[in-house]
């Protein structure tokens, strides 16, 4: 019997990052301008986030083309971990912005410079527009793939910065406050820095080859020990090898009279049913087998 190939991973999802990788470089450049004009903090580490963001993007559209292609001899699982590598590549790049945000941002409670906070207003608004384009973009693969949650991430970050500069403008129009910009720049910090936590130890847990979260090994090793037939159950490994992709593997000793092919049948079906794992690599061994000892580690 063949195995039908479906796309893993982000693959399913490169129109919407493309479109979004295309709005965020484009706007970035004029935020980025418009910083430098304005000297505005808040609007310079929104302008950063947004290049982190054309980056992270990027980043992500490649581990995407990389892992759909096919796969050498030396890669038996394909290309698919890019993606995780992407997210957690995302993550570093996340924690180094919001780094470089309250450092500067500190700096500026010490001697707040003048800023224009009527371009700074009209920039920031437009990037708000760009940003919820691109989260609408990118809200359904976030679900589906570590690697576009990444990106997704860096893009609802980027969207509160765009909201906080717009308060910094307002309030630096309507009251002079000269602390107003730097404040917002802080939160903004503040707000992307648990976040990026967040993601860099999912992708660090599916790089460890850590069992998925919520899935109870225990339970897993009970309900194939119940298939009839099936008398021990043992070097059960669960794992995740990219978003919506786990992976088991498990040695099925069944009793000597005992069929090998509708024990592999139920216990492939269960995996699939009952706990998503579409690839499994099952060995049924007779009970009578005694060379099969478990692995140690």
């Amino acid at each position: 019997m063949g195995h039908e190939h479906v796309p893993r991973g982000g693959g399913r999802h490169v129109r919407p990052l493309t479109v979004s990788f295309g709005l965020v470089v484009g706007f970035m450049v004029v935020e980025a301008a418009a910083a430098l004009l304005t000297d505005s903090i808040s609007l310079l580490s929104d302008a950063g986030h947004m290049a982190t963001d054309a980056l992270g993007l990027g980043m992500a559209l490649a581990a995407i083309a990389t892992a759909s292609r096919a796969a050498g001899a030396a890669q038996t699982y394909g290309r698919y971990r890019l993606e995780i590598f992407a997210a957690l590549a995302n993550a570093i790049l996340l924690l180094s912005v919001a780094g470089y945000v309250l450092w500067e941002a500190m700096e500026r409670f010490e001697d707040p410079p003048e800023i224009l906070a009527i371009p700074m207003l009209v920039v920031a608004v437009a990037g708000l527009v760009i940003n919820v384009i691109s989260w609408r973009l990118l809200r359904e693969g976030a679900g589906q793939s570590l690697n576009v949650r990444g990106a997704y991430f860096e893009v609802v970050a980027d969207m509160a910065g765009s909201i906080g500069v717009i308060v910094a403008a307002v309030i630096t129009l309507t009251t002079g406050w000269p602390y107003a910009d730097p404040v917002v720049a802080v939160l903004i910090g503040l707000w992307i820095v648990p976040r990026a936590l967040r993601l860099g130890r999912q992708a660090l847990r599916i790089l460890s080859q850590a069992a998925p979260e919520g899935l109870d090994l225990d339970q897993v090793r009970s309900e194939l020990g119940a298939i009839p037939g099936v008398v021990d159950v043992h070097d059960l490994h669960v794992w995740t090898l990219t978003s919506d992709m786990e992976v088991a593997t498990a040695h099925l000793m069944i009793t000597d009279d005992s069929e090998p092919h509708p024990v592999l049948d139920e216990a492939r079906s269960l995996l699939a049913d009952r706990y998503r794992i579409d690839h499994a690599t099952l060995q049924v061994e007779p009970e009578s087998h005694r060379e099969c000892l478990e692995a140690s580690w």
